[in-house]
């Protein structure tokens, strides 16, 4: 069975809703994956726009050490570099240790990728690494991926 992702908050390709912007409460969306293989030992997400920084990607979350029993996220995962469930927040491109939704400049729609990997180990790397740190970390250990794509635009 190949990994996959979703949220009941927006399909594939569809608008994220304003609540999880910071033009709303900026709180993440929920989301889902498909039943995970024994192999799998964590998970790590990446929330991106590949658009908003002049020669480089922006990041809204990197979350890592994802315990694989679970099956998902709750909506409004809380700040914070270690959770109380196990997982690690890194640190977005706006310094933080938490989710920031999406925000182009005003007139502007964006494309914001939601990146699940299955990995075969956790990560050794403390809370509030980069999303390159964790990329890099992780690049041995990737068993499967899955995407989740979404659009905003502010005007």
């Amino acid at each position: 069975m190949r990994l996959s992702l979703m949220s009941s908050a927006f399909a594939s390709g569809g608008a994220i809703p304003r609540r999880h912007t910071c033009e709303g409460e900026n709180v993440s969306p929920p989301l889902r994956w498909s039943r995970l293989s024994e192999d799998v030992k964590s998970l790590a997400l990446i929330v991106d726009d590949p658009r908003a920084a002049a020669g480089g990607v922006f990041s809204h979350w990197v979350l890592y050490n994802i315990p694989p029993d679970m099956d998902g996220l709750p909506e409004g995962v809380e700040a914070g570099g270690t959770l109380p469930w196990g997982a690690m927040q890194g640190r977005n491109s706006f310094g933080n240790a938490r989710y920031e939704g999406p925000c182009p400049p005003l007139d502007e729609e964006h494309t914001y990728y939601f990146r699940l990997y299955a990995l075969d180990a956790p990560l050794d790397i403390s809370a509030g690494a980069t999303r390159e740190q964790v990329l890099q970390h992780m690049e041995s250990h990737i068993l499967d991926r899955s995407e989740l794509m979404g659009r905003y635009g502010r005007g």
